[in-house]
């Protein structure tokens, strides 16, 4: 048996072997072992803890997040946000795709014969390129898709990007968006450095010296605009063509395709050729060609309407089950997750597969101990396929599902779906608010996430490691931060306590849609919260909801279902989440909804009712928001107008009529559009 000591000296190589490590992958993005190595360390490591509680560094993994990259530059909005696209996997969901477009456009004539301008994926690193009086005047990366970071120098050594722009016809304002990337023969030159291509790409676009990053030989391809003085291309093919003139590198791959079978086509045949190109491509991006039917789709929260990014094949791999854990999610759910041996997949080092629920474990028959088949498709959480019956070893125990929360013990339910009058597959713990554990914790990564509070250094672990030294206890604990005793953990000191305290209070100005997002309400995502923002306008509307609230009232936002506002409603029926929503409105500056004051429709509300000639309701709606018109899902005295297409419900004219509501046809609303 290892002495004390022993135990202690190789716990403390395995630390500064991780150290190094964590400097070369995040320092100076050139990991010297793979992901597979690195991440069998930091199990080691973690393991050698949990087993002797005398071990302890503040360059454990469990207590840091790596060398994170230094803050050298500063920040720019996008003029235009730099969204992310939707993925589509298989013919099925192109399917989809193309029938939510052709239902937002309220026509069948489009049902395969949409124009998709197809574009290779490049798995690279984004920028948006300002150009001004045909001049290069500002580059600016991704980032969060609504600000990134100046990095206009470092660009300007990329020779395939233009400087000054030769052509009468160049727009004299308008933003280049396009990837940054290294071809593969040379970063052959370059590996012992970088990890792959893509870390390559960004290690040397985020150098502090553009003459470090002249030595590497990036290339950029155009590929789409942001914003844009004044236009006059009718199609992205088009664009695509005008670029070339311009003197902007595109992609030789581009191509025009339509039909869905015909898409399904092109994509088997490019993947096969895709290992035989001299650049990482991950998938083909389908974009609607006409630019028209591109702005009358628009977007929905983070990506548009008219585009999708078709990923390639999944990988597998097959690994060992080593144990399968319950987690516990945000909204109660119960998620069973395989802990499984390191296995490579697709680059990517894979641990923990999910199972889904008790009904897949039982359906596949998953049992720990089992070799089993693993997939990892595109950004998709890996997930478990089947299991391999002839390596199973001996009379494995099957998985029992607990029947109470492994956290607070509370009783385990099913929701009962009205709709399929079923029984939910995915089990809840019963517990109500704040009182499971686990609940609070994941309440609180979602109330400080990049779509809610985005706070910079206030990560998942972090959030872990306050909890458990009773720093957390509520989301409004965080405005409440005891910087002094943050500032001596291991791991922080004043600079890091510091930077952090001005995150969390930038973090609180946020408007109203974001800020009811970040409560973590069931079934509120990002479109419903912006939904309610601009049925509540103010922060003082939305707190008046309370258990003696008429809840049938929000009916009337379009878009609210049954099953949202029965989820706000047990929400706002708990004297806890109450007390939260008080507290944080007294903590932040909670912003009212703006709304626009230019529009045709200002201070008018609508319905519509029946078949619209030319384009659906759902277009129908989103006109009259943009025109400052309110949709109301309901015939109330607060209707002005009843819109009525071909066959209207009879109910509601004769509602209508009762309430003295003017009825009106399509032709006369669009009169009041001019």
């Amino acid at each position: 048996m290892k002495s004390r000591n022993l135990i202690k000296k190789e716990y403390l190589s395995k630390i500064q072997e991780i150290k190094k490590h964590n400097k070369f992958y995040y320092e100076k993005n050139s990991p010297k072992i793979s992901d597979e190595k690195f991440d069998i360390l930091k199990k080691e490591i973690l393991d050698l803890e949990k087993k002797y509680n005398f071990l302890k560094s503040k360059w454990s993994p469990s207590t840091t997040i790596g060398y994170k990259p230094s803050k050298n530059f500063l920040k720019s909005i996008h003029r235009t946000k730099m969204l992310s696209l939707s993925n589509a996997f298989n013919e099925e969901d192109l399917i989809n795709f193309e029938k939510k477009i052709s239902n937002f456009l309220n026509t069948n004539s489009l049902k395969n014969n949409i124009e998709y301008s197809v574009e290779p994926k490049i798995d690279g690193i984004s920028a948006s390129l300002t150009y001004k009086n045909n001049s290069l005047a500002l580059g600016v990366s991704r980032g969060n898709g609504i600000e990134g970071e100046i990095i206009t120098e470092n660009l300007k050594t990329v020779n395939s990007i233009p400087k000054k722009i030769n052509n009468k016809d160049f727009p004299k304002d308008i933003d280049i968006r396009g990837e940054v990337y290294i071809e593969k023969k040379d970063f052959e030159k370059l590996k012992d450095r970088f990890a792959n291509p893509r870390n390559a790409a960004s290690g040397s676009l985020r150098q502090k010296d553009p003459n470090e990053t002249k030595k590497i030989p990036l290339k950029f391809i155009a590929y789409t605009y942001g914003f844009i003085g004044s236009s006059s291309f009718k199609k992205q093919s088009e664009f695509l063509g005008l670029l070339e003139t311009w003197g902007f590198k595109v992609n030789k791959f581009n191509s025009i395709v339509k039909g869905i079978d015909k898409l399904i086509r092109n994509h088997n045949e490019f993947e096969k050729k895709r290992y035989d190109l001299d650049f990482d491509v991950d998938g083909l991006v389908y974009k609607i060609n006409n630019i028209d039917l591109q702005k009358r789709l628009g977007f929905v929260a983070n990506a548009p309407r008219w585009a999708i990014a078709h990923k390639f094949s999944a990988n597998s791999s097959f690994s060992k089950i080593l144990n399968i854990e319950v987690q516990i999610g945000r909204t109660g759910a119960l998620t069973p997750v395989a802990k499984v041996n390191p296995v490579n997949i697709g680059g990517v080092v894979v641990s923990n597969a999910t199972l889904h629920n008790e009904e897949e474990i039982i359906r596949k028959d998953i049992r720990v101990g089992d070799v089993v088949k693993i997939e990892r498709a595109g950004d998709v959480i890996p997930h478990v396929l089947s299991v391999d019956l002839k390596k199973r070893a001996g009379n494995l125990k099957k998985f029992i599902f607990p029947k109470k929360c492994p956290s607070c013990q509370s009783k385990v339910i099913k929701d009962y779906n009205k709709n399929t009058k079923k029984f939910d597959a995915v089990q809840r713990c019963s517990s109500e608010g704040y009182k499971c554990e686990k609940i609070v914790i994941e309440k609180i990564k979602h109330f400080v996430s990049k779509e809610a509070l985005n706070i910079e250094g206030l990560g998942k672990k972090v959030v872990e490691k306050f909890w458990e030294l009773k720093f957390l206890k509520f989301p409004q604990d965080i405005f409440n931060l005891d910087y002094k005793k943050i500032e001596v953990l291991e791991g922080w000191g004043k600079l890091s306590s510091l930077n952090l305290k001005n995150a969390i209070d930038k973090s609180k100005n946020i408007s109203l849609d974001k800020f009811i997002y970040s409560l973590g309400i069931r079934y509120i995502g990002q479109e419903n919260a912006k939904l309610l923002a601009q049925h509540f306008q103010t922060k003082v509307n939305f707190c008046k909801m309370s258990k003696n609230f008429n809840f049938s009232l929000l009916s009337n936002i379009d878009g609210i279902g049954e099953t949202q506002i029965n989820s706000i409603k047990k929400f706002f029926s708990d004297h806890i989440n109450i007390n939260v929503v008080q507290q944080l409105v007294s903590e932040m500056n909670v912003r009212d909804t703006k709304q626009s004051n230019d529009g045709k429709l200002k201070n008018k509300t609508f319905m519509f009712t029946g078949k619209l000639s030319k384009i659906s309701r759902a277009e129908a709606k989103s006109i009259t928001e943009q025109n400052s018109g309110k949709i109301l899902s309901n015939v109330t005295k607060n209707l002005d107008y009843l819109v009525i297409g071909e066959k209207p419900t009879t109910k509601k004219i004769k509602q209508a009529n009762e309430l003295n509501i003017k009825v009106i046809k399509q032709s006369e609303w669009e009169d009041l559009l001019n």
